[in-house]
């Protein structure tokens, strides 16, 4: 699933440093076997709810409670059950927050327990090595992963005279754009009908913008610029988990910012409040935007697959992101976690259900809806399959793994704050409040918050 972006909880998150480590309270009633498992996703907790049925009917006498809570007051909730000793058995989690939990004693080291079961750790495709800490021990095991591509209104591409093979090898360079850019400025059509790239176009009123917000303040870019960014051999971290330094002043990430504020500023890609309120937070979804010919193209993850096929009266396709200057692609990956409270009153229980989330069985039957992708690839082929026959095609991003053009989201400290303040910086690049010369200061904040302790 996608990164968790949310300022808001910023405080949440510093209030776990004032927690004592251990605490002792319960989350559950261990006289009648109950786990508490926690999650921000509806759609992960409904496929969930499969395992838990499959899992209570193995273990008579045991009740697995699933809850699901909105994503803006999920780790509220949930740093506020470590303060008061009565947070959840297991939840899922994000890496932005695993350092936070980590360096905190709120996590349980599952490493004997993998041990003692002799749990296949080799069996996960993606995101065994996103929860581990510092400490080399493993805290978390994959819960899904997810990628993202572009998705694009098959009608609007063949009325401005492209094909599907065209779409699927775009070049992108950050001198010129390459075919990327060719494709999005005819893409965009203004309010009298002229495309981007024809004379007479007129910027500021834009009918059908050619791809959906690219300069939000995401400083990862996950849904818009990385793809881009990644392609150039441009990387974010000085190292590839728990980095101590975002190479922001690198020449090849500032002139790639300057490509993607050049998209609306040219009217090809909406200014990042054009349908919400700043931040690229839009109030429609991105689903409606192309249903209604707002945008013809988006940047979207690997989970919005199902909805974009269902959109009424409009055929969706999923391309690969751009070839870039290389002639290859480049596609981060995050992977979400599953973690044990250390606090647990049941934690050869909370074990047991963990592991079995973790296992192909479970992984099979909860990734048959599509919404999420297993981290195991026998259950992963289940869902490509389940989902074709509903009319979803998966293969993009099956083939971004076979191809080896997948890598990692990077562990990394302080990510509420980073949250909070980087988000900030980018909205005043993309705001055109500052310019190229702003970068290495953004790098220096960025580096700060990495390595304060």
């Amino acid at each position: 699933m996608r990164l968790i972006k949310l300022g808001a909880i910023a405080a949440a998150a510093a209030a776990v440093a004032g927690i004592v480590a251990g605490c002792s309270g319960s989350s559950g009633d261990s006289a009648s076997k109950t786990i508490n498992w926690w999650t921000w996703d509806d759609k992960q907790a409904a496929a969930y709810q499969l395992c838990a049925s499959a899992f209570e009917k193995a273990n008579p006498g045991v009740t697995v409670k699933i809850s699901q809570y909105d994503v803006q007051d999920y780790f509220t909730k949930l740093t506020a059950g470590f303060v008061a000793g009565n947070a959840p058995d297991a939840f899922q989690n994000s890496v932005q927050y695993f350092q936070s939990y980590a360096s905190q004693n709120q996590l349980l080291d599952l490493d004997s327990d993998i041990k003692s079961s002799n749990f296949d750790m080799s069996k996960f495709s993606v995101g065994v090595d996103a929860w581990k800490f510092t400490d080399g021990k493993q805290y978390g095991l994959p819960l899904d992963w997810a990628a993202e591509g572009l998705y694009y209104n098959k009608a609007m591409l063949t009325q401005a005279g492209y094909t599907q093979q065209d779409v699927d090898n775009l070049t992108w360079n950050p001198q010129n754009g390459g075919t990327f850019d060719k494709m999005i400025a005819h893409l965009t059509v203004d309010k009298s009908g002229k495309r981007g790239d024809q004379p007479g176009f007129d910027k500021n009123n834009i009918a059908t913008y050619g791809i959906g917000v690219m300069n939000t303040g995401d400083f990862l870019g996950q849904l818009s610029w990385n793809s881009f960014a990644t392609s150039t051999g441009w990387t974010l971290g000085n190292k590839s988990n728990w980095p101590t330094q975002f190479n922001y002043a690198d020449p090849r990430f500032v002139q790639t910012m300057d490509y993607v504020r050049s998209l609306s500023d040219r009217g090809f890609s909406p200014p990042a409040n054009a349908f919400g309120t700043g931040n690229g937070q839009s109030t429609v979804s991105s689903e409606d935007l192309m249903g209604s010919s707002k945008v013809a193209m988006e940047v979207d993850g690997s989970w919005s697959a199902p909805q974009y096929a269902t959109i009424p009266n409009t055929q969706v396709g999923i391309a690969p992101t751009v070839l870039g200057p290389s002639g290859k692609r480049s596609v981060m990956s995050n992977s979400n976690g599953n973690n044990i409270w250390a606090g647990t009153k049941n934690p050869d229980l909370a074990w047991k259900w963990v592991s079995y989330m973790g296992s192909q069985d479970c992984q099979t039957m909860a990734g048959a809806s599509g919404t999420f992708f297993p981290s195991i690839p026998a259950s992963m082929n289940n869902t490509v399959t389940a989902m074709a026959k509903k009319g979803v095609d998966l293969s993009v991003f099956v083939n971004d793994q076979k191809n080896n053009e997948l890598f990692t989201a990077p562990d990394y400290s302080n990510g509420a704050a980073m949250q909070t303040t980087l988000v900030a910086l980018f909205e005043e690049y993309f705001g055109h409040q500052k310019n190229d010369d702003f970068w290495p200061s953004v790098q220096s904040t960025a580096d700060g918050l990495l390595n304060k302790n």
